[in-house]
């Protein structure tokens, strides 16, 4: 008898982790209606339209690897959508259900060696529950500035083979010996500055582009990390009442049918356009942290509950 393929294993865990994620939504939702708030309430109201609309953009864009939760924060911030405060548990709670969809449909069509994708996810996972206790009191801005210079190099130098300036990245599907162990430690790292609001899903790019791995196997394991960081967070949020419920719905509803259109056309595009995509996500992603190290930072959160972060 044969055991369970790792790959089935980890997304049966991700189903769990999904109904717990439900369960706190629901008891979010109750809790809305005991204080005599109705159903059309939660799910529409003020500007209602627009946080659909925002959902739409951002996990369309969220799914080929840009990231959601700078651009909404943006948004929200532009147009008085969410209060300051209120806005990194709204992120986190709004964006689990279209990361998880995520996670589950590049888990099955990306080619990629399962026991790679479990250490790396739980690496990432270890890292953020320890890190949160080592860097969350590190100051965000500092990091920021640290993490966009070191995507900015990263960026040229996947730019610069993927021109063929230099050797290229590779085309592996896993990883075994030291260049498992400098993944793992990578993403360990990753998941532990999440914390402090800096993003994983550009910075994975480069450590799986720099290690030799195909750019298409960074989206499982960016995304498999974030879904199962995330239902812990909106636990934690929830807990607090420390977010917008309406706005968290809209945006998460509003989302979910376009990461099927986006996850479409990064399944057809090949490796060589891929690589292309990488780059400018993460010049992207290195501008927009450098951009937000210059800014004033969120409220801080109650109760030690770190910034929200940014994939």
């Amino acid at each position: 008898m044969t055991g369970l393929d790792p790959k089935n294993a980890l997304l049966i865990a991700l189903a769990a982790f999904t109904v717990f994620y439900l369960w706190v939504v629901v008891g979010a939702v109750q809790k809305e209606l005991s204080r005599g708030k109705t159903l059309g309430n939660i799910l529409w109201g003020p500007n209602a339209a627009g946080l659909y609309f925002t959902g739409a953009f951002t996990n369309f864009w969220d799914t080929l690897g840009v990231g959601s939760f700078a651009p909404t924060t943006a948004i929200f911030r532009k147009w008085k959508l969410v209060p300051d405060e209120r806005i990194p548990g709204t992120l986190n709670i709004g964006y689990v259900l279209p990361t998880i969809v995520q996670a589950f449909i590049f888990t099955k069509i990306v080619e990629v060696e399962p026991w790679t994708l479990v250490y790396m996810i739980l690496a990432a996972v270890v890292g953020s529950y320890i890190g949160s206790g080592i860097v969350s009191g590190w100051p965000r801005q500092r990091v920021q500035a640290v993490m966009g210079t070191v995507l900015l190099f990263g960026g040229a130098i996947m730019l610069m083979r993927t021109l063929g300036w230099m050797p290229a990245g590779g085309d592996a599907i896993g990883l075994t010996g030291l260049n498992l162990a400098l993944g793992l430690l990578g993403n360990f790292a990753l998941g532990a500055l999440m914390t402090v609001g800096v993003g994983l899903y550009g910075p994975c790019m480069v450590l799986v582009f720099l290690l030799g791995m195909s750019p298409k196997v960074a989206f499982p394991i960016m995304m498999g990390s974030c879904a199962f960081l995330m239902p812990v967070a909106s636990y934690r949020f929830v807990k607090k009442d420390f977010f917008d419920l309406r706005a968290a719905m809209a945006v998460g509803i509003g989302g979910l049918p376009f990461v099927f259109v986006a996850a479409y056309l990064v399944k057809e595009l090949n490796i060589k356009v891929m690589s292309y995509l990488v780059v400018a996500v993460v010049l992207y992603t290195s501008y927009g942290l450098i951009k937000s190290s210059r800014e004033r930072t969120l409220a801080p959160i109650e109760d030690g509950i770190a910034p929200s972060p940014v994939p």
